[in-house]
């Protein structure tokens, strides 16, 4: 195998864990959103709209990766690091919640996941 055929490689691997990270990342957030009483306290409020934009930015994240060539690279890479910022920001938010701690995890291994990513765009 060559070298740039094992970067070829490792851009794909990078890429198809960085979508499926970003996809249970959506998924386990949207679902503690789901969990948080809408008519909560301000607290709870918050827990759930940073719930809510977690998922809805992981979920776009992983729909421009899935677009294979259509999207330039400098494009991809904002929606990275997007994502990455979006994702550190919630685990944040939900550390220390009860029952939060799926959802604080799922968005450290997605941000972990999109540097990764990042690192392979060079």
């Amino acid at each position: 195998m060559t070298t740039s055929q094992q970067e070829l490689f490792r851009f794909l691997e990078d890429r198809f864990a960085c979508a499926q990270a970003c996809t249970e990342c959506a998924r386990v957030c949207a679902l503690r959103a789901s969990l948080v009483d809408p008519d909560g306290t301000e607290e709870q409020e918050l827990v759930r709209r940073q719930g809510i934009m977690c998922a809805e930015v992981c979920d776009a994240t992983c729909r421009v990766l899935a677009e294979q060539n259509l999207v330039e690279e400098a494009g991809m890479r904002t929606q990275l690091e997007w994502c990455r910022a979006q994702c550190l920001e919630s685990a944040r938010v939900f550390d220390g919640r009860p029952g939060a701690e799926d959802a604080s995890a799922a968005c450290r291994a997605c941000a972990r996941a999109c540097t990764d990513f990042l690192n392979t765009l060079g």
